[in-house]
């Protein structure tokens, strides 16, 4: 029993040590925050490190083709708006007076 223990303990370590967390870290899904930006860069197809100007420009072309002038509906434009907005809030030199947004 002993020797099943210090098998485990090893076992955890060389985890630790070869992917940087332990174990039981893995058994933990995504946190809410970490999901909702990674849907909101694969809604505009953005790179994770995606500065200001590809966030914007990538909500541009995705507004042009889901506005409801062109067959889009207002909940895509919303999704887009709110995908963009988060993005931008996570941004390290984000705007502090948030006039990157819209009305």
């Amino acid at each position: 029993m002993l020797r099943l223990l210090v098998i485990a303990a090893i076992a955890c370590l060389a985890i630790k040590l070869v992917f940087g967390k332990w174990p039981w870290e893995y058994l933990r899904g995504q946190s809410t925050r970490s999901q909702a930006l990674f849907r909101a860069r694969k809604l505009l197809g953005v790179r994770q490190g995606a500065s200001h100007g590809e966030i914007v420009d990538a909500h541009k072309r995705l507004i042009a083709m889901i506005h409801p002038d062109r067959g889009g509906t207002n909940e895509q434009v919303h999704e887009a708006n709110a995908a963009r907005d988060l993005l931008l809030d996570e941004l390290p030199d984000s705007l502090s007076d948030n006039s990157h947004r819209d009305g």
